[in-house]
């Protein structure tokens, strides 16, 4: 009766201290996530932007390289052959890391970095840092990308080819109108993958400097000492942008098969 009177027992006291510990814990937690002065939000949203812009420019330059590659592999010239053969042994053999620091520390993109800087046009070492993640990654993906257009020319039948031919279509005809349609038919699930391994290389552009999701992720757990947490942030944040892309590619694919679709009896 006199322990009733006097507070409550020892483990109610223990267990309303843990509950206002956990409450506690939860509210710092949320407070470092969110978006005011003191949390990270829109710094890793901002490392998030980053790492897609970059993905999509080195996707870009990987098309265009991985294009002239095809060709080179595709080519009935034996030197160009070769040089395609050996570019995509060499880009997919070599560790990503090495390519980003050789292009990184390229006296190229120092000076496009420094003309556009003396411009007025940005930071030197954040153009340096973005262009050398998205050349890095992108010749990277431009072996891979290669190979998808490749497989995808291969799989195109070869009596269409020929039938345009024999009607006198000349080549960027046949090439505009039977071959490039059909190539993006077939390579548009390679691409994605690609994409996909695109955005995973991305997180080696953190070496350089730049601002992506696993720089971001860093700097936030080491300001906040929670590193668990960030980097599980940082890992949903990639997760989120593989999905998206996922998403994006299938679509993309399915649009595509329906152009290609042909009325039954034909």
């Amino acid at each position: 009766m006199l322990a009733q009177l006097t507070g409550p027992p020892e483990e109610e006291s223990q267990a309303l201290d843990l509950f206002t510990a956990f409450v506690d814990r939860v509210s710092s937690l949320v407070s470092e996530l969110g978006f005011g002065q003191t949390g990270w939000g829109f710094y890793l949203l901002g490392g998030a932007a980053m790492t897609l812009a970059v993905t999509v420019f080195a996707m870009i330059i990987g098309a265009i390289v991985g294009a002239l590659v095809t060709w080179a592999k595709l080519a009935d010239n034996v030197p160009a052959k070769i040089v395609g053969n050996i570019y995509t042994v060499v880009l997919r053999g070599a560790p990503e890391l090495l390519i980003i620091y050789m292009v990184y520390f390229g006296k190229v993109v120092d000076l496009i970095g420094n003309t556009v800087s003396a411009l007025g046009l940005g930071d030197s070492h954040v153009i340096n840092s973005f262009l050398a993640g998205a050349l890095g990654v992108g010749l990277i993906s431009a072996a891979y990308q290669a190979e998808v257009f490749r497989g995808a020319y291969t799989a195109i039948f070869k009596g269409e080819i020929e039938a345009a031919r024999s009607i006198g279509m000349h080549r960027f005809m046949r090439f505009r109108r039977i071959i490039a349609p059909q190539i993006m038919r077939y390579a548009i699930p390679g691409l994605g993958n690609v994409f996909q391994l695109s955005i995973k290389d991305s997180a080696l552009i953190s070496v350089t400097g730049l601002v992506e999701i696993m720089n971001a992720s860093n700097k936030a757990a080491g300001s906040t000492k929670q590193f668990f947490m960030f980097f599980i942030v940082g890992a949903c944040l990639y997760l989120v942008l593989t999905s998206i892309s996922t998403r994006m590619f299938n679509a993309g694919e399915r649009r595509v098969a329906k152009t290609f679709r042909r009325p039954v009896g034909m």
